[in-house]
């Protein structure tokens, strides 16, 4: 499955040339005009099978991830890291990072327990990584200045239905969006974008859109799934399932975000299809974060967009869960819009 592959690779924001090493030879035999933009994103266009004039579909997963950099080095030798992307400080005392393309170890200071404990979370600011150096000197020359590091994590399957791995955001999105075009060619044009920076700004994807024209934008994502215990809330209520992202319960369809509202022609196209086709899904109602189709539904002169997810446990961590149905099920929604999206979709009720 592509998605170890992508999963295992290393792309924080703007350093995500492992991942788009690993996804041109996957894409290459099946679009045209692929393109490495300045940025360093990929757009490429697969030409459709339907009467012209056909729709521009612009299908968007990113490929970076969230990480740390290095900021500076203690004289005791230890590093100072920044996050690139947002990242809870609450998960990270005792945690393993990785840093540069030797992969080199640390580990996130915490002081023992026996030392007492602070129930309050450290900025990241205050907790040195720890790679074993004697001194300022070994651990500048060991990660300089500017490394990215990545938390230590590995790819597994868990039972029959459920995987596990770093970077499930947006790497399922990835993944998806490559064995889309490996289906293709499909009824409309597809417009591909692997897109760069979205963690730090949605900042790749705006330029992808600028540069494709597209008439429909549908963003493939990896948000957090809702169905874990809240400990934040009273014991008889940690239980309850939130109603919406539950792994297994199919894709995510996104109603708004911080970033954009869901053209709701094309939100309810999405859902119709998928009640056409047998397809579960779950709706994903006013939450935080953004997506890159907060950029791509403003470039141009506008983009009617859509937001299609698999939910995922854990994301922003070392390791997110994802459920396979819902991997398969997305897949076969996209292929379904792909082959049945037409200019009437964008046609205002009267």
């Amino acid at each position: 499955m592509i998605l170890r592959r992508l999963s295992e690779a290393v792309g924080v924001s703007g350093d995500e040339g492992a991942i788009r090493d690993l996804i041109i030879p996957e894409i290459a035999d099946h679009v045209t005009d692929l393109r490495i933009d300045p940025m360093g994103g990929i757009t490429a266009r697969q030409s459709g099978t339907g009467a012209e004039p056909r729709l521009k579909v612009m299908v968007c997963a990113h490929m970076d991830e969230v990480g740390f950099m290095v900021v500076g080095h203690s004289s005791e030798g230890r590093l100072r890291v920044t996050n690139v992307g947002g990242i809870d400080a609450r998960i990270l005392p005792g945690l393993r990072l990785r840093f540069g393309q030797d992969a080199v170890p640390g580990v996130v200071m915490w002081p023992p327990i026996h030392k007492g404990s602070n129930p309050k979370a450290i900025p990241l600011r205050e907790l040195p990584i720890d790679i074993g150096a004697k001194d300022k000197a070994e651990a500048q020359g060991a990660v300089p200045l500017g490394t990215y590091g990545v938390f230590e994590s590995e790819y597994r399957e868990l039972g029959e239905k459920m995987l596990l791995g770093r970077a499930f955001d947006d790497r399922v999105g990835c993944a998806l969006l490559i064995e889309l075009l490996q289906a293709g060619p499909h009824a409309v044009d597809l417009l591909a974008s692997f897109s760069v920076q979205e963690e730090i700004g949605l900042r790749g994807a705006r330029i992808a859109a600028n540069h494709l024209q597209p008439d429909i934008g549908i963003v493939l994502e990896g948000p957090p799934a809702l169905d874990i215990p809240d400990p934040t809330q009273e014991p008889d209520d940690r239980n309850e399932r939130n109603p919406s992202n539950q792994l297994g319960a199919g894709p995510s369809l996104t109603t708004m975000d911080r970033s954009m509202i869901a053209d709701p022609r094309l939100l309810r196209f999405v859902v119709e299809t998928a009640e056409r086709h047998g397809i579960p899904y779950q709706m994903r109602g006013l939450r935080g974060g953004g997506t890159d189709a907060g950029a791509i539904h403003l470039s141009n002169a506008g983009v009617p967009s859509a937001v299609i997810s698999v939910p995922c446990r854990y994301v922003h961590a070392p390791a997110a869960m994802l459920h396979r149905d819902d991997y398969d099920q997305t897949l076969a929604l996209l292929r379904a819009l792909t082959q049945e999206l037409t200019q009437e979709v964008l046609t205002w009720d009267e």
